[in-house]
């Protein structure tokens, strides 16, 4: 074992650029190259990624990552790449040529890590690939997100361990940083991880001050968070609830003369690279974020974490607010807190686990109203958007014709502008497509036509035909929509009892849910220590009750 952590070292030395591990990365990294199959709960900033990435380098085989942020696989792939690490990933954001190139490079054994979300993870594709290579290690990041009983439950994780017995039992590594120990118990038992090394680093970070700014309501926070980004060091991460709450908060926070960058999902791929470019170089020194900013991203000197609205758990919050001061330099964690905030987070949990009767009321609603199985009027209103959303979750509904041959195409482009940008030998299949496209149109090519994608010529079918058209209308050459698309009954027939939803867990997971929120409102309006409150949360019960850097203590 200490051959293999030597060259662990100078894996990690070599590669990463850090001179040795820190304590709890020593303890998994050695329990993972003894052939361990090991649970890490390291905090957040604790270097998770680590712990299997120079294991993956010093093994032979290959390492897949299964994680559930396409765009932490993005981050970390692209910095693995730029270090000289075969690495790549597979998800939703790949074209389906360059996920048949990917996929072949895995079967030649040139990749050392894969990145996967748990859906690819369970793909027959994948799974054939898998099997033919040497797959030595299965990484679980986030993994408190195959518990329901933790903060970000995903029913796709609970298939993993599954999957995992097809392939073989590979070796695996479940990582999270937010993990209860009723969530840690869960996480071993659906993984069937029987005899694992469960090693749980401290959760105190005892540089981090936390502290609350009580706030009468939503019109009181601006406010309190100007006077507290003006009265602080920054670099400083603002979290806010909504895409929306981010833009508005950016907005106002620059108008006041604290220059503000927001980040959120909804901003294209190249402006949210530049922000998050701008932020990590230190050319902006605030941004406006939703909760997804951060996850992966070692930024070290963050000094300033500011919640503008509060977070639904604890794990959340801890997960969140422990970007700051990952450089071990002192930092603050700032959370303004509303009574009103809670509403908010019990109408989304109200929304996820729909009572019983709403359910039963909108599936009759749905019955008296299909043709042939396609819903033709779906109700409205909270309730029944609710009941149809678990609906699809049951797959007491499915929706179709994502993956329809038949199409209603539109083209855009002139023959003239044909000729100008496609021209060049690079261009012929994209040419001949149009040329196909124009010749089954005819008169109707510019007001639209009806095309099945199976009557192409050989060559311009299947996931040929879907990759160029997807190129083709994001370049505004051409435009489609797949028919017969819609919301589907199953078995318009059955009765909704005829479909085994098992209404208990969903109330269980409801209670779950709002007992978290229960948690994380006391920590709001507690008056011990806050440090305390968090560490005592997740089981570390020796947590002092006075630290001397949070809000309590220090008035104390």
């Amino acid at each position: 074992m200490s051959s293999a952590l030597e060259t662990a070292r100078a894996v990690l030395r070599d590669t990463f650029g850090y001179e040795d591990f820190r304590p709890g990365q020593v303890d998994v990294v050695s329990a993972v190259l003894g052939g361990r199959d090991t649970l890490a709960v390291l905090p957040t900033g604790g270097g998770k990624s680590l712990c299997y990435q120079v294991p993956a380098l010093v093994r032979p085989g290959l390492t897949v990552v299964i994680s559930p942020l396409i765009s932490l696989m993005k981050d970390q792939v692209d910095r693995l790449v730029a270090r000289g690490v075969p690495a790549t990933f597979l998800n939703s954001s790949i074209a389906p040529r360059e996920v048949s190139d990917r996929i072949a490079r895995t079967m030649r054994g040139d990749l050392k890590l894969l990145y996967v979300a748990p859906e690819r993870f369970e793909s027959a594709d994948l799974q054939r690939c898998l099997a033919r290579s040497r797959l030595t290690l299965l990484a679980v990041d986030e993994a408190h997100c195959i518990s329901e009983w933790g903060h970000d439950f995903r029913p796709s994780f609970r298939r993993i361990a599954g999957v995992a017995r097809n392939l073989g039992g590979p070796q695996m590594i479940a990582l999270t940083a937010t993990a209860t120990p009723v969530v840690r118990s869960d996480i071993l038992d659906q993984l069937g991880m029987r005899r694992a090394r469960v090693i749980v680093s401290g959760f105190d970070r005892i540089n981090l001050h936390y502290s609350v700014r009580p706030c009468r309501d939503g019109t009181d926070k601006f406010p309190a968070l100007l006077a507290v980004i003006r009265s602080s060091q920054r670099p400083a991460i603002v979290y806010a609830a909504t895409r929306s709450s981010v833009e508005r908060t950016a907005r106002q926070l620059t108008r006041s003369g604290v220059s503000a960058l927001p980040y959120h999902a909804g901003l294209d791929d190249e402006l949210r690279l530049e922000v998050q470019e701008r932020f990590m170089s230190g050319d902006a020194d605030t941004i406006v974020a939703t909760n997804a900013f951060g996850m992966g991203i070692d930024k070290p000197d963050v000094r300033l974490v500011i919640h503008y609205a509060m977070p639904g758990t604890l794990e959340a919050y801890y997960q969140e607010a422990g970007r700051a001061g990952r450089d071990g330099k002192p930092a603050h964690c700032v959370l303004l807190h509303a009574q009103d905030d809670r509403l908010t987070h019990e109408w989304f949990i109200r929304a996820m686990y729909p009572e019983r009767e709403a359910v039963e009321r909108t599936y009759e609603v749905i019955r008296a109203s299909h043709i042939d199985g396609q819903i033709v009027k779906q109700p409205v209103g909270r309730d029944a958007v609710a009941a149809i959303r678990l609906l699809q979750q049951q797959d007491v509904l499915v929706e179709r014709g994502s993956d329809s041959t038949r199409l209603r195409v539109r083209v855009l482009a002139t023959p003239r502008r044909i000729e100008r940008e496609l021209a060049g030998a690079d261009r012929v299949v994209e040419r001949r497509f149009l040329r196909v496209l124009g010749e089954v149109g005819g008169a109707a090519i510019y007001d639209g036509f009806t095309v099945d994608l199976r009557d192409l010529p050989s060559g311009l079918r299947g996931a040929i035909a879907r990759d160029l058209l997807a190129r083709l209308r994001g370049a505004q050459f051409v435009d489609f929509t797949r028919l017969d698309a819609g919301l589907y009954l199953t078995d318009p027939d059955s009765t909704l009892d005829s479909f085994a939803i098992d209404w208990n867990a969903m109330e269980n997971r409801r209670r779950a849910d709002l007992a978290k929120l229960d948690k994380m409102q006391q920590y709001a309006g507690t008056r011990i220590c806050r440090r305390a409150f968090v560490l005592r949360y997740f089981g570390e019960r020796s947590a002092r009750d006075h630290c001397a850097a949070c809000d309590n203590c220090v008035r104390s």
